[in-house]
């Protein structure tokens, strides 16, 4: 037998968001960093979307984010621009030397 899951319950972002007091929508770009093996996964349900979603571990692998970027609040609006810049269309190149 391989091993075993042993979380048997997790915390909505808009939980959490309350239970740390913090802004959801801020909370969902800091946490986007995380991953599975981080504790932050997705609760999907029929015909829906899903939420994002967290275990005990992944509340705690939060704060830990929550103080980095409170520290550094240009974090997320750099991810942003980087962003920007990959879903940018590129354009031909220009024919100069």
């Amino acid at each position: 037998m391989g091993p075993v899951n042993k979380v048997s319950y997790v915390f909505t972002l808009g939980h959490v968001a309350e239970m740390l007091g913090e802004d959801e929508e801020w909370l969902f770009e800091v946490a986007e960093e995380m991953d599975p093996e981080d504790g932050q996964l997705w609760v999907v349900g029929v015909g829906e979307d899903g939420v994002m979603a967290f275990t005990d571990d992944g509340i705690e692998n939060l704060k830990e984010l929550i103080a980095i970027h409170k520290e550094d609040p240009s974090i997320i609006e750099k991810r942003r621009q980087v962003l920007a810049a990959m879903m940018k269309p590129k354009t031909e190149k220009s024919d100069e030397v």
